[in-house]
């Protein structure tokens, strides 16, 4: 992990078209700002981690998932 300091106002680049910028800084709270190209998700990490439970719900409760599952217990 690279840990860089950063004032208010300063950013980061990252690779060619990704720009973070710090906004403000209140007590330990730090607003920032990311540029990104719209192909580039950007989410929280506790987002992140819903997006990913709800895709697992969903993938297991297609009918492909559900006919895979009875095959599986059935071949048992």
């Amino acid at each position: 992990m690279l840990a860089l300091t950063r004032k208010r106002g300063e950013t980061i680049i990252i690779g060619d078209d990704i720009i973070v910028t710090v906004l403000a800084v209140s007590g330990d709270a730090v607003k920032i700002g990311i540029d990104a190209p719209r192909h580039i998700p950007v989410n929280r990490q506790e987002v992140y981690e819903q997006i990913i439970e709800q895709n697992k719900i969903a993938a297991e409760t297609t009918p492909l998932a559900k006919f895979l599952a009875r095959r599986k217990e059935y071949e048992q």
